[in-house]
């Protein structure tokens, strides 16, 4: 429910602190919130059971979600600003007057992810991956072909950073995530107690095609950062290295393209299996 409404004529207020920079995401991952930009990320926080905090709306949008935030069990702060007041915040080609602040979800654990039902596991891991952007996308691949949970390591950026948030287009709020502070330690645990085989995401020798890998059970495929790709102690952890076979002699491919292309694969076997 609304729980005030407050006309703002300046974003340098404490209210507003978490709206206007994207400079300080621990700060704001200490008081445990978040940042969601845009008409159709909101609405689809809105259809979760996540906390709202408070929202920062123009006045055309507030009639828009002024039903939807009364509706809501959780009291809401409500903040108007006109278009001028909010184009001096970051991003406003992204939010385009709608945003919101909201409490982060529970971290999941590993045991909760593997022991939710299905037939088989599809399990994400993420290696020292630090761009943003990449990361939202690569967990919207994961929403679309059915991942399990996304298992970020301690040396990976958040996929609740709001460039993370926005580039995910709300499907980070659909997908489990597990943070874990020695990925290497998770990934011997899902192979001893759960049976996962470990996939390596690895464009470099050695490496099987993806042609000519199997997916018959439990799976978690490893993808690495952006530019030096998984570390060497977690591909020495994993079972095989899988490469997409490319054209043209191009060795590699943005890690949120090959995301979508391995994960459909495996998805796809899985589905033939089940």
């Amino acid at each position: 429910m609304i729980e005030s409404i407050e006309q703002v004529f300046s974003i340098n207020t404490p209210d507003l602190e978490c709206y206007a920079t994207l400079k300080q995401p621990q700060e704001h991952f200490a008081k445990k919130l978040f940042v969601i930009e845009g008409d159709k990320v909101v609405r689809r926080f809105l259809d979760t059971s996540l906390i709202l905090v408070s929202v920062l709306f123009s006045q055309k949008w507030f009639e828009v979600f002024k039903d939807a935030l009364q509706e809501r069990p959780e009291p809401i702060k409500v903040f108007l600003a006109d278009l001028t007041h909010m184009a001096n915040i970051v991003g406003y080609q992204y939010h385009h007057g709608v945003m919101a602040v909201a409490k982060l979800p529970h971290t999941v654990t590993l045991d909760v992810a593997v022991t939710t039902p299905s037939s088989t596991h599809l399990i994400v891991a993420l290696d020292k991956l630090d761009n943003a952007e990449n990361i939202g996308v690569l967990v919207r691949n994961c929403a679309a072909c059915g991942v399990s949970a996304i298992l970020v390591g301690e040396t990976c950026a958040d996929p609740y950073l709001r460039r993370a948030v926005r580039n995910s287009m709300g499907t980070v709020f659909r997908v489990p995530i597990v943070r874990t502070s020695s990925l290497r330690e998770s990934l011997l645990i899902l192979r001893s107690n759960y049976t996962f085989q470990i996939i390596a995401a690895h464009p470099h020798d050695p490496s099987v095609s993806l042609y000519q890998t199997k997916f018959s059970k439990n799976t978690c495929i490893v993808f690495g950062s952006e530019g030096d790709g998984i570390s060497p102690e977690i591909l020495a952890t994993c079972d095989t290295a899988v490469t997409i076979p490319m054209a043209l002699s191009i060795d590699s491919l943005n890690v949120a393209c090959a995301s979508a292309i391995m994960l459909y694969e495996v998805n796809r076997q899985h589905a033939q299996n089940n």
